[in-house]
């Protein structure tokens, strides 16, 4: 990795310029730009999101966007309404009023004397989302890039469709993340502004900390595909997509379908890069190869900022990192693979391979893997999917950050525990790109349930690789936008899409197919311990024919990194934790991330978190998590700290999110409040 210094064009900095909102709030921005942009207008890059640039997203800002600046933009990274240094208040993702403030940002950049009036938006996460959201706004006022001041945008981690490739729902499963993230988003939101920028930082912490939401509940409570989903997912008219974008991903996150889908349905010029990588920025991501993000970024900024014909418009559509068997980590620092590049997708390299589910006829045991996957259709057999609920400790996070063994472990154990058809012994690897389609026949002994889906890369050895996994939350089996609960007994056909994979199987090594009916944490169990009884199924594979590296990357580079001393040092621990009084099984995450300080302004800052995960194999009603948050903030005399605790359980006819939240000025209590709210269970 090289760390740049010196750049074409030298670089000042704003650290608070203030951007006025048509409403009078003041947004609070972080600007880098060539000390000439005055003479020498340049285009502006836009980084908009929630995560505090003076403290939160410091770090990985002044590794990025001084680098850009030095390449001729003006690179401004905003902190969004009720967030950070700008004043307002925030009252969910992806408002009307987050994307009207982005809209504004964006007019108020290109009329600046400094821009060329060429703006481009980029971001990660929370940023991928608007960043597309906000291109897709333009093109609802038929505006493309030629006629609206967005002309391109680079998203990283983000999703086209908020309900089916989001924290809160997938397949229509509700997920443990969505009760993590709103136990996060009160936490982050909960600190004020920097007194050195915000002269009442007192103020406006208070109105921020009386209108602070407790997200999780409202979430939770759309239980179907509605309009609060359809509203930012930039799939509900494809056509209205005209600002060109590049999408990046990894397959250690749970956001890879978003490359493939826009892609394939995008009009305009769209390209992905999909490597190996958790939730971060593809220059700094694990597990291994970085590859040099911000070359290939600028590429597709010169070209659609600045009119360079580079020939960016004519990169491959899809480059995506094909990983290799290798033994399980969950917390890999390289992944053996290589790179393909493919001109279209979808892509004729690769083919549909059908295999069907079969069995021995009257095998009937819900722990042992008693299928096998056969290319002749089968006898007709009769097996039970009946799980212990606390099968899924190894599944992961939803988004890994890094090496905190956040990835899917061995998934032996939970193998040994789901419903398993194994393929034959492999005579020559085997290599995949795309996304498998499931189709079962199976009914179920509860009107509410959900069958989860698991790929995996089976060693001779037994050890077992997650692959690629999938879900169907059963009351959606015709469809996300209308569920309807399931007729006890009563055998159905369901057909869903397993997450997009990349993997080469080794020879010597088998393709599993794990099903289960339960899959805890990671998604939130039904009301009862349901039996689902399988009688038929297909898989359909992505078999891509075998290649070898056709894209070299360019190596990782980035500006110097922020200027901190580190005043104490953080720990993280990651455990399953197994009470044989009790009988019940946890996943316990504690991360302390400790405290700095930042040499330039002075800001001393720290974190720290744990979750519990707990439930009993026997009892779906015993599931309960607890996440508790401490923020720090201090400088000199000044020290102000906030603590959030939420808590999430169920019954059989509701789901329970309690919170609570406490700030404090020095050892002085100056804000509390609780919230205790029931939402009910209609699907899940």
């Amino acid at each position: 990795m090289t760390v740049r210094t010196e750049f074409p064009r030298h670089v000042t900095e704003t650290e608070d310029m203030g951007i006025p909102m048509p409403d009078g709030v003041r947004l609070s921005a972080r600007v880098w730009m060539p000390e000439d942009a005055a003479e020498n207008p340049v285009p502006a890059i836009l980084e908009y999101i929630p995560y505090r640039k003076r403290d939160g997203t410091l770090p990985r800002d002044e590794m990025m966007h001084p680098w850009f600046a030095g390449h001729g933009y003006a690179a401004v990274r905003v902190d969004m309404r009720g967030n950070g240094d700008s004043q307002g208040l925030m009252d969910d993702e992806y408002s009307a009023q987050e994307m009207a403030d982005a809209q504004a940002v964006i007019d108020w950049l290109a009329a600046q004397p400094w821009c060329t009036g060429a703006v481009g938006m980029m971001g990660k996460s929370w940023g991928g989302f608007n960043c597309l959201q906000t291109a897709f706004n333009q093109g609802a006022g038929n505006l493309g890039p030629e006629e609206g001041p967005l002309k391109a945008v680079v998203s990283v981690c983000s999703t086209t469709d908020r309900f089916a490739d989001d924290i809160h729902f997938k397949g229509g499963c509700l997920l443990g993340e969505n009760f993590g993230w709103g136990a996060v988003m009160l936490s982050y939101s909960s600190r004020p502004p920097d007194p050195v920028l915000v002269a009442d930082w007192r103020g406006e912490w208070l109105r921020r900390l009386e209108a602070e939401p407790w997200l999780a509940p409202r979430w939770a409570a759309h239980q179907a595909r509605d309009g609060y989903w359809a509203h930012g997912s930039i799939c509900e008219n494809w056509a209205q997509n005209r600002v060109p974008m590049m999408i990046w991903g990894g397959w250690a996150d749970n956001y890879m379908n978003t490359l493939a889908a826009a892609v394939a349905h995008v009009p305009a010029p769209a390209k992905a890069v999909m490597g190996p990588w958790v939730h971060q920025y593809p220059h700094t991501a694990v597990p291994g190869p970085q590859v040099g993000f911000l070359q290939v970024a600028l590429r597709w900024w010169d070209r659609w900022l600045k009119g360079m014909e580079n020939g960016a418009e004519d990169d491959p559509a899809y480059r995506a990192y094909i990983l290799h068997s290798e033994p399980p980590d969950a917390s890999p620092r390289h992944r053996a693979g290589h790179w393909v590049a493919e001109a279209e997708w979808p892509s004729p390299r690769v083919r549909p391979v059908l295999w069907h589910l079969a069995a021995e006829a009257g095998v009937s045991h819900p722990r042992t893997p008693v299928g096998y996957l056969s290319q002749d259709k089968g006898e007709a057999f009769r097996l039970d999917i009946a799980t212990p609920q606390h099968l899924g400790l190894a599944a992961g996070e939803f988004f890994p950050m890094g090496l905190n063994a956040e990835m899917p472990g061995d998934q032996a154990g939970d193998d040994a525990m789901s419903v398993c058809f194994d393929g034959p012994e492999l005579e020559a690897p085997l290599e995949m790109l795309g996304a498998a389609r499931l189709r079962l026949q199976l009914s179920s002994d509860q009107p509410l349930g959900f069958v989860v889906a698991r790929l995996c890369d089976v060693a001779p050895d037994g050890r077992s690789v997650r692959i690629a996994h999938g879900m169907l939350n059963l009351c959606h089996r015709d469809g996300m936008a209308e569920p309807v609960p399931m007729v006890p007994g009563q055998t159905v056909e369901v057909a869903f899409t397993l997450d997009q994979m990349g993997y080469r199987l080794a020879a010597g090594h088998r393709l599993r197919l794990a099903l289960s009916n339960s899959y805890w944490p990671f998604v939130w169990p039904s009301p009862a311990a349901g039996r689902l009884v399988l009688t038929g199924g297909s898989l359909e594979l992505p078999v891509h024919q075998m290649s070898q590296t056709e894209w070299d990357p360019p190596p990782t580079e980035h500006a110097t990194q922020w200027k901190h001393k580190v005043l104490r040092p953080g720990k993280t621990r990651r455990y399953v934790e197994t009470d044989m009084i009790a009988g019940t099984h946890a996943l316990i995450v504690e991360d302390d991330l400790g405290d700095s300080e930042n040499l330039d302004h002075g800001l001393c800052t720290g974190e720290t978190m744990t979750e519990r995960w707990e439930i009993r194999p026997d009892d779906p009603l015993s599931a309960r998590a607890v996440h508790i948050w401490e923020q720090r903030l201090s400088r000199g005399d000044w020290s102000v700290r906030t603590e959030a605790r939420a808590e999430m359980t169920a019954s059989v006819s509701h789901l329970r999110m309690t919170a609570r939240l406490v700030a404090f000025e020095g050892d002085r209590v100056v804000f509390e409040r609780n919230w205790d709210e029931e939402v009910p269970r209609r699907f899940v």
